[in-house]
């Protein structure tokens, strides 16, 4: 049955926590002991997590899974237990790490990322009274699967208005990290909402690999060397969808003192990104955190949700970071991203999922 939420937006702060090497990766953290048992009667060991490719301290999609990993943990007294990919691991690998929180007790066991699909669906048949969720990716079909998705085109239109009223050369770029669907979204969303505002627009495009095996989300100096060759180019706003190797991106537009516009997490906030900040113009949110967290809280209150949960801007599941104060003091840029954000939320305006 499939089910729509709202996505929480509380802040969280990541922490950093020393890796130990367990299992089939690294466990970043295991403040588990003794299943638990809430007044709702839960009784597992807490919540699993399996990080993506660049696994955490990313300051994007993995860290914002953490975030809410960490508020469940907080919140419901709860244990808790989130391991690190290896570098070149097999779909065998990713089975036996959802297998091996299931196994030991975690619910719900999520998978974050698209890659974790199959491991998710096989494991997921063999531990029924288990609530598994995949985060980006909506194949998989059970009872005990809740399909964590989102409107990535809506809040990367929201970056594209903002890239368009923000540039002076009337010249952007977008750099996706792998050639895939879910990236096309991204590019598909920025440059609706940037032609939105100038249909004659210059709109540079690169995408870092063909698959992901190939680090397009893993490798900062990828990254940086794509912005590196759209600015020179002319481009003066550069967006990235590309997970780690984004802070390649954002560091060299900061050098060249160009806009970056950042995805998934508030990246202007982020601790690792501080010296770049000033010229981080805003971020495409995508609430990995609130997905995680609302589902630790379903299952903690003996409702799991499942099937397909989609967040939109509607929903607080996406959006676009203001935390810069001179993006704030870009008055008619503010008033333009925040009129399309009202057009897209009442229905005047469709956001495309493909060019």
């Amino acid at each position: 049955m499939s089910r729509r939420t709202r996505f929480s937006q509380a802040a969280v702060a990541v922490s950093v926590i020393a890796l130990a090497a367990v299992g089939c990766g690294k466990s970043s953290t295991d403040t588990s002991s003794d299943s638990k048992k809430s007044s709702s009667g839960y009784t597992g060991k807490g919540i699993g997590l399996a990080y993506d490719i660049g696994g955490k301290g990313d300051q994007s999609f993995n860290d914002a899974a953490f975030a809410g990993f960490q508020k469940a943990e907080t919140e419901f007294k709860i244990g808790g237990r989130d391991i690190e990919p290896q570098d070149g691991e097999s779909d065998a690998d990713k089975v036996q790490r959802l297998e091996q929180l299931a196994k030991s007790g975690y619910n719900p066991v999520i998978g974050v990322g698209f890659v974790y699909a199959p491991a998710v669906k096989e494991v997921a048949a063999k531990y029924p009274k288990t609530t598994f969720g995949i985060i980006d990716d909506e194949q998989d079909k059970a009872a005990n699967i809740a399909d964590l998705v989102f409107h990535e085109e809506q809040s990367s239109y929201l970056a594209g208005v903002a890239a368009a009223k923000a540039t002076k050369k009337n010249h952007i770029g977008f750099i996706g990290g792998v050639d895939i669907p879910l990236i096309h979204k991204f590019e598909a969303g920025f440059d609706q909402g940037a032609k939105s505002v100038n249909p004659s627009i210059k709109i540079e495009s690169q995408y870092l690999t063909q698959t992901p095996q190939e680090g397009g989300f893993a490798s900062p100096d990828k990254g940086k060397d794509a912005a590196a060759g759209q600015i020179e180019k002319g481009a003066d706003v550069v967006y990235h969808a590309a997970g780690l190797s984004g802070q390649g991106v954002i560091s060299e537009a900061a050098s060249k003192k160009v806009w970056a516009i950042g995805v998934d997490s508030d990246q202007y906030a982020q601790s690792s990104l501080a010296k770049y900040k000033d010229w981080i113009l805003g971020s495409a949110l995508k609430n990995v955190g609130g997905a995680v967290y609302d589902l630790a809280k379903s299952v903690v209150d003996g409702k799991p949700l499942s099937g397909v949960v989609r967040g939109d801007l509607k929903s607080g599941g996406v959006g676009f970071a203001d935390s810069n104060p001179k993006y704030k003091a870009m008055k008619d840029v503010v008033a333009a991203v925040d009129k399309a954000k009202q057009d897209i939320i009442d229905g005047k305006v469709t956001v495309k999922t493909t060019q």
